[in-house]
């Protein structure tokens, strides 16, 4: 265990920081760059700190923006200089074998996202998905209840709110006509039952029906009118399906839009490395030696 003792230098670190901003040419000059801050064999240089001040930081700002940026720098610097000195050589040849693994996975993680982006079709056909969804449906059984539904919600007191219930539940085109004119006046609505939308997302726009309740309005082709100390509530259930039920394929569309792409993804990945490998052997840039003992 180590004790880091103050370091006093870095106001005087703090006040480099500052002829940095307002006096280039005072910096000193290592192998061309201009050091703002040195740690031992540690160097800090013009061009580190400079990207990160913005032209819209005032000059006082800039100053303390780099005073701050300093010190951490150093603190940080000053930190792994002790670590290196007290940590065992197992140990720090163990961190520094993590540390090669993880470059390694960076780099070649930003170059694999990139060459897929320019390689892989992001567009899934409507045949792919329904040829997916019928081989996999069992797979794809509800683990909550889900319900087409529309509905709309009424401030108290609305004039027509007869009207409104006889056009939502009819649901002609001139009644959706007529119901979107007047669409300002409600306070929610929702006229698109073609979508499947969950139950707890029902309970949600809808607060006077819950769970304990959701049997007596959530019905196939139920229509409710429901009142609260806020509003009024009047919908109509097209269709609900049931937990285990197979999921519509409207519903879990994005999910298989996403399991489909991974599997492009992978594949071409799995190409790309055997043929990485196989220029590789044929270039002579990689041979595997025998292990004779």
């Amino acid at each position: 265990m180590f004790l880091l003792s103050k370091v006093h230098p870095i106001l005087i670190i703090g006040m480099i920081s500052v002829i940095f901003i307002s006096c280039d040419g005072l910096f000193k000059k290592v192998d061309d760059k201009k050091v703002i801050a040195r740690v031992g064999e540690s160097f800090l240089y013009k061009e580190d700190l400079a990207p990160l001040l913005t032209e819209n930081m005032t000059k006082g700002d800039s100053a303390s923006f780099a005073i701050n940026y300093i010190n951490n720098w150093a603190s940080k610097q000053l930190l792994l200089s002790k670590a290196k000195i007290n940590l065992s050589e197992d140990k720090l040849a163990e961190y520094n074998a993590l540390v090669d693994d993880y470059r390694t996975e960076l780099y070649t993680s930003v170059y694999k996202e990139a060459l897929v982006a320019q390689a892989i079709d992001s567009v899934i056909t409507n045949e792919q998905l329904n040829t997916f969804y019928e081989n996999a449906k069992e797979n794809f059984k509800l683990k909550e209840r889900i319900a087409r539904i529309r509905f709309v919600a009424l401030p108290k007191g609305f004039l027509d709110q007869d009207e409104v219930g006889k056009r939502l539940k009819r649901f002609k085109k001139e009644d959706i006509r007529y119901l979107d004119s007047i669409g300002v006046q409600f306070t929610k609505l929702n006229f698109n039952d073609s979508i499947w939308v969950r139950y707890s997302r029902i309970f949600e726009e809808i607060p006077p029906i819950t769970t304990d309740n959701a049997n007596m309005y959530l019905k196939n082709s139920q229509f409710f009118e429901l009142e609260d100390s806020i509003g009024v509530y009047l919908g109509k259930i097209e269709e609900t399906k049931d937990v285990n039920d197979i999921a519509p394929l409207t519903f879990i569309k994005p999910t298989i839009e996403q399991v489909l792409l991974s599997r492009r993804k992978l594949d071409y990945l799995r190409k790309l490395e055997t043929e990485l490998l196989d220029e590789a052997i044929k270039d002579n840039e990689f041979e595997v030696f025998e292990n004779k003992k």
